[in-house]
């Protein structure tokens, strides 16, 4: 029995990656019995001989739409052109990331397509995210950026036509992307890619899946949406209510902040929308 990680799943074939060599695997009868579904980024123990998963080792997180485990980080990609800078996209996608235990990266694009007003407000707006604890880089920042997939699991997430596939081939030209049509995570244009799989990239894996777009509230509770937003966290003791939302309750520390601006406005008007949203759904 050895071990190895799950990188691509097609119909009930698994193929799962040693350090050495890549084995297609089926799975044990055990685990639907369990209602236990492997997902790509699973870390199993298998039988190499037979080629049957054994064991799914505990996840350090996981997401259901689309299926993929063990993500270490998320690169957010962000236009501030052509479509424009999205605060509520950006903001949701943080909010989810970061409930799921993944480090978001804020990676934005087409800064040369910015007037110069544009880019004194979008610079404001950017200090303000770095200053609450978000890793922010720009797409020309190439040797930064892939250094950072060395030993990781990515995923790439943010707007259509943001510029992902573009990234992508600026990391590594092999991938030979499509730029044309990125309705999906890395631009294999629509209903094209069937199914999940960790593609090697700049020492790290980064996964090619559709529907990263379709990223939803769908497993939190209005507390969790609270509870990602940092800023928050820094002023929540000082509120009159132990448990307050920051919405409708008097004393309430983080509206204060949001009034004399300490908090960004767009956050906190982002942040009651996705309440509203929860109520809603």
């Amino acid at each position: 029995m050895i071990r190895g990680q799950i990188i691509k799943i097609i119909s009930n074939d698994y193929t799962v990656q040693t350090s050495t060599q890549s084995y297609v695997c089926k799975s044990r009868g055990k685990f639907r019995n369990l209602k236990i579904t492997p997902l790509v980024g699973d870390f199993v123990e298998f039988d190499e001989k037979n080629k049957y998963i054994l064991e799914i080792l505990p996840r350090k997180n996981e997401l259901l739409r689309p299926p993929v485990a063990n993500i270490d980080q998320a690169f957010i990609i962000t236009s501030v052109k052509d479509p424009d800078f999205s605060t509520n996209l950006l903001d949701k996608l943080l909010t989810i990331i970061e409930f799921h235990n993944i480090k978001p990266i804020i990676c934005l694009t087409k800064m040369d397509l910015l007037e110069q007003e544009e880019q004194k407000e979008l610079k404001q707006i950017k200090n303000y995210y770095q200053n609450i604890g978000y890793p922010i880089f720009e797409n020309t920042e190439i040797k930064e950026i892939s250094a950072l997939f060395q030993s990781k699991t990515n995923i790439f997430t943010g707007q259509s036509g943001a510029g992902k596939s573009t990234l992508i081939n600026s990391i590594d030209s092999s991938f030979n992307l499509k730029t044309a049509d990125i309705s999906y995570a890395l631009g294999r244009g629509k209903h094209t890619t069937r199914h999940t799989e960790l593609l090697p990239l700049s020492g790290g894996l980064v996964a090619d899946t559709p529907g990263f777009s379709s990223l939803s509230f769908y497993d939190m509770e209005k507390e969790d949406i609270r509870d990602q937003y940092p800023e928050f966290n820094l002023y929540k003791e000082d509120c009159e209510y132990r448990d307050c939302m920051h919405t409708k309750e008097p004393k309430c520390m983080v509206k204060e902040k949001v009034a004399d601006g300490t908090i960004l406005k767009s956050r906190y008007e982002n942040y009651l929308q996705f309440l509203e949203s929860k109520k809603r759904g």
